[in-house]
């Protein structure tokens, strides 16, 4: 069954390329011109990943991707003409699952679909599990704290699963990013960090004493081993990594595993 594509971009040389193109992968592909078709074509063709424009007419795509966030979480992947870091980090914070500075190569784009297609794929693999207050349930992507539900982004469910399977091990910053967005990519990107903060916004996770997600700071890259914790715990690194780590330490019963790491990635 293929998958719905809607491309919401006011360049309409640029949709019917896309519509072209991406119709070689199997994708089937609906576009709008403006922000407002775009909206009604979100409710009537059911798509499966928006490509969204940041300069839109009348409403900015900064404004469309809030809307599209209030009543869902379908991926979004937004486009921007300007490649300025301020727009790719307001998109981010928005929800959006990703971000392409125009002008692109189209291969690259498909490659960035169908790693986010992949990780909603994947992520329907499982059963639902619990984590103390935390539920998770992997086939619908939905989450729920005290029985009250969670409004996550597709990005960020994928990092939260991404965590929780690997409960108890160090991720790095670069490894994290890789699996979300499945391409190498600047080691200095944010993408990683806003996300998993909005996450630990979400969860409640205070800073000074976070219940899921720990975020570690690696104070010495020479060295080759340690043992991990937050707020003052010492990451594993070696040289050469990103400094900057994230682990899951809440355990099925609901115990944390602050500065108790059995088993840390080197």
């Amino acid at each position: 069954m293929p998958w719905n594509i809607l491309v919401i971009d006011d360049d309409e040389k640029l949709n019917r390329l896309l519509k072209r193109f991406l119709g070689e992968f199997d994708f089937t592909v609906y576009t709008a011109s403006d922000a407002a078709e775009g909206l009604i074509k979100v409710r009537t063709v059911s798509p499966d990943l928006i490509i969204l424009d940041l300069m839109l007419p009348g409403m900015s795509g900064f404004d469309v991707c809030k809307r599209i966030r209030q009543a869902s979480s379908l991926p979004i992947i937004m486009l921007t003409a300007r490649g300025d870091l301020m727009d790719r980090v307001v998109g981010l914070e928005l929800g959006a699952d990703d971000y392409l500075p125009k002008p692109f190569e189209p291969r690259e784009l498909v490659a960035r679909i169908q790693a986010v297609l992949r990780r909603i794929k994947d992520t329907g693999k499982d059963r639902c599990r619990s984590y103390g207050r935390l539920s998770i349930d992997f086939h619908r992507q939905q989450a729920w704290m005290d029985n009250v539900p969670i409004r996550l982004t597709t990005n960020e469910f994928a990092a939260l699963d991404l965590l929780v399977r690997h409960a108890g091990r160090v991720l790095d910053r670069d490894e994290i990013l890789q699996t979300l967005r499945g391409i190498d990519s600047d080691p200095f990107n944010r993408a990683v960090d806003i996300t998993i903060s909005r996450l630990r916004q979400k969860l409640g996770d205070r800073p000074k004493n976070p219940e899921f997600i720990i975020y570690s700071r690696r104070r010495d890259s020479t060295k080759s081993a340690g043992r991990c914790g937050g707020n003052g715990g010492h990451g594993v690194y070696n040289s050469g990594r990103s400094p900057v780590a994230y682990y899951f330490c809440c355990a099925a019963d609901g115990t944390n595993r602050h500065g108790s790491i059995t088993a840390i990635r080197s």
